[in-house]
């Protein structure tokens, strides 16, 4: 997508993706033009070209990048968990605590998967398997050791990132449940559906107790 090189291009690079995002996000892909763009960032029009090819690529370009930094971050999360049931416990706090992080990035993943052209399609349905893959992978792990019960792992994998995705539509800081404690309701409820008792868990990671926030709202 960059056309430019040095530290002011990579600067005006990195504005113009942070507008992208957030006019995206506001009104969607198809009604945000360069036009507003380029004033977002105080450009004209002409010097938007010096930075990206099209609106499309920036379309690409934005969920691309996110696709490729959730899947390094969940990685780098997982090196040195064992356990299956450890692992899905590391899973569900990495997802939530991402999602909840980069709402829009998120939002804009899913919802404007549909305007990109085929071949850029393919690649984000690519990476969105290998992120759903790594899942699959801890539910077949803790199946084949008996930690887990599950008819179809990778149907309980697409209910798990269905629900915790879900997170980004209503979850408000300061609300009457912290992340944390919304983390902890969700691993109970993945836990209790999936996992035998003791399967595995490290002492370190005890049952979750249940929400204390009740003064805050949700």
């Amino acid at each position: 997508m960059a056309r430019t090189a040095g530290s002011n291009g990579t600067r005006t690079l990195e504005a113009i993706r942070k507008a992208g995002l957030r006019l995206i996000y506001r009104q969607g892909y198809e009604a945000m033009s360069l036009r507003q763009l380029a004033s977002e960032v105080g450009l004209q029009v002409g010097s938007l070209y010096n930075h990206i090819s099209t609106k499309q690529d920036l379309l690409f370009d934005l969920i691309r990048v996110h696709m490729e930094e959730l899947i390094a971050r969940l990685d780098r999360t997982l090196a040195g968990v064992d356990a299956p049931a450890d692992r899905l416990d590391a899973f569900i706090r990495f997802h939530v605590e991402y999602h909840i992080a980069r709402k829009r990035e998120v939002f804009i993943s899913y919802s404007e998967l549909r305007s990109l052209e085929p071949k850029n399609y393919e690649v984000i349905v690519d990476l969105r398997g290998r992120y759903e893959r790594r899942l699959i992978d801890i539910l077949d792990d803790g199946a084949a050791r008996g930690d887990f019960t599950t008819a179809d792992t990778t149907v309980a994998a697409f209910g798990i990132l269905a629900m915790l995705t879900g997170v980004c539509t209503w979850f408000k800081p300061g609300g009457r449940l912290t992340k944390e404690e919304v983390i902890e309701v969700y691993a109970g409820m993945v836990r209790n559906g999936l996992v035998r008792p003791g399967a595995g868990l490290n002492p370190g990671n005890p049952p979750p107790r249940p929400p204390a926030g009740a003064a805050r709202g949700a």
